[in-house]
């Protein structure tokens, strides 16, 4: 459920239709503020919600850019470059040591393993896969929005992939690892 939160304002985002994508880009931003201010007041730190973060600021500058010109080229490689920015957001987030899935990780996670080496090993490798899918989709849409078919079915099904291929590896990873811990465990 955190990664859905994680990822809701992309995900309103992608269902408003092609035609109103600046209403779709400001209702993503709303979501993203909502959520990062009811995650503060419950108390997560900002290291938590650094790709909430990173939406919040993505999608005000896409609702500007939609807002003042609904027409501009922005618009056909929206898709693409929000992947972009996801897979930026993600590897600033390895390259700084501080993989965005750590936040997401710590909230199902007794802290007495935060920092552990495989919990932070495990959230390494996740953020690369998520990292790496980011920047696939984030090609594939920029080679299909070129090709003049930016709001297509095949971006779609694109869209939809790059999102399922890293969470089903994040979930399969994560059992994996604790799988492997229990039977060192024993």
């Amino acid at each position: 459920m955190s990664y859905l939160r994680t990822f809701l304002p992309w995900i309103v985002f992608a269902v408003f239709p092609s035609g109103d994508w600046q209403w779709g880009a400001l209702a993503a931003l709303l979501v993203a503020v909502a959520i990062i201010a009811k995650e503060k007041q419950s108390g997560t730190g900002f290291d938590a919600l650094i790709i909430e973060s990173g939406s919040a600021v993505f999608f005000a500058v896409l609702a500007a850019i939609a807002f003042a010109d609904p027409h501009s080229g922005v618009h056909d490689y929206s898709a693409a470059l929000s992947s972009g920015t996801l897979a930026v957001i993600a590897g600033v987030s390895l390259a700084i040591g501080r993989p965005f899935t750590l936040g997401i990780a710590k909230r199902s996670t007794p802290p007495e393993f935060w920092g552990l080496k495989p919990f932070i090993r495990t959230n390494v490798v996740i953020t690369a896969v998520w990292t790496a899918a980011f920047v696939a989709t984030a090609v594939a849409l920029a080679l299909v929005a070129h090709a003049g078919h930016a709001h297509s079915t095949a971006a779609t099904v694109i869209q939809i992939a790059g999102f399922a291929v890293p969470m089903v590896f994040t979930v399969r990873y994560v059992a994996h690892v604790q799988a492997k811990a229990g039977q060192v465990a024993r």
